[in-house]
């Protein structure tokens, strides 16, 4: 096999053979934020893209098309990887896709998104070591009860559950903004191992916000629509490295093609010299 590459068909030419289909291609849009998007028989693409990544992002969407003609399920479930390669143990191609995934969008491996839990991860130790310093027995897990009997006097209180608020006096309605940033200034008295519980309170609520992006990411990442989508595309961009991480997938999916399982994108792969 050798690597197929993006100069074998122009993104007019991928548009004219869409719109053969009776699929409506929109390429002046945002697409929904997204790079590119598909619903039925429309898809979008960002008109912010270059010619080269709008022709992957219209492969990558066509091939969402022909998974929802085989398994309607894609709308609600995102599809089943036993339906689209017609396979009952799909383990090892589910296995082999997350790579084609990790390859072909360097997005899917969060790697600014691990950096900053890490350096979050580190933070946060660091304080809890500082805090040990006058209290030795300190546990994140477990009350801080010298804190809580200090805190409850304190407006402070407030930055427990939350990085910034704004207080409004009831008689003189003035307002008064307390940040987590500006703890220690803003609370000259406060002992410096409670101001830094504090700001170590803020970095769990960044650590589990950064937390929760990552599992909706990879929740997203592993629909069995957006893996096959991305092996499309993969075999599209660079069908030889493809072939070297996904062997097992790539078999089935061409054994597929060729006996007509996902209609007409073998006019596709025709159209572009692939096959």
């Amino acid at each position: 096999m050798t690597g197929a590459t993006l100069t074998k068909i122009s993104k007019k030419e991928l548009i004219d053979f869409l719109e053969g289909l009776d699929i409506q291609v929109k390429t002046s849009t945002k697409a929904r934020g997204h790079q590119g998007f598909f619903f039925k028989n429309r898809i979008d693409v960002s008109r912010h893209l270059h010619e080269e990544r709008a022709v992957e992002v219209l492969v990558h969407e066509f091939a969402h098309y022909i998974h929802s003609k085989i398994d309607t399920d894609i709308y609600k479930s995102g599809g089943s990887l036993e339906k689209i390669f017609d396979l009952e143990d799909i383990e090892q191609i589910k296995k082999e896709l997350l790579l084609v995934t990790s390859i072909v969008d360097k997005n899917s491996r969060h790697t600014t998104l691990k950096r900053l839990k890490n350096q979050v991860n580190l933070e946060i130790k660091e304080l809890q070591e500082f805090i040990q310093l006058d209290y030795p027995n300190f546990m994140r897990s477990k009350k801080f009860k010298e804190f809580d009997r200090y805190i409850r006097f304190s407006k402070a209180k407030y930055l427990l559950k939350y990085d910034r608020v704004t207080l409004l006096s009831p008689f003189l309605k003035k307002k008064t903004i307390l940040s987590v940033d500006s703890v220690t200034s803003d609370f000259t008295d406060m002992p410096k191992s409670f101001a830094a519980y504090i700001k170590l309170k803020s970095l769990q609520r960044k650590q589990a916000r950064v937390s929760r992006r990552i599992n909706k990411l990879n929740k997203y990442y592993s629909r069995p629509s957006e893996l096959f989508a991305r092996l499309v595309e993969g075999l599209f961009v660079d069908m030889e490295k493809i072939f070297e991480i996904a062997p097992a997938s790539c078999e089935r999916f061409f054994d597929l093609l060729n006996d007509g399982y996902y209609l007409e994108m073998r006019d596709f792969f025709e159209l572009t010299r692939i096959v």
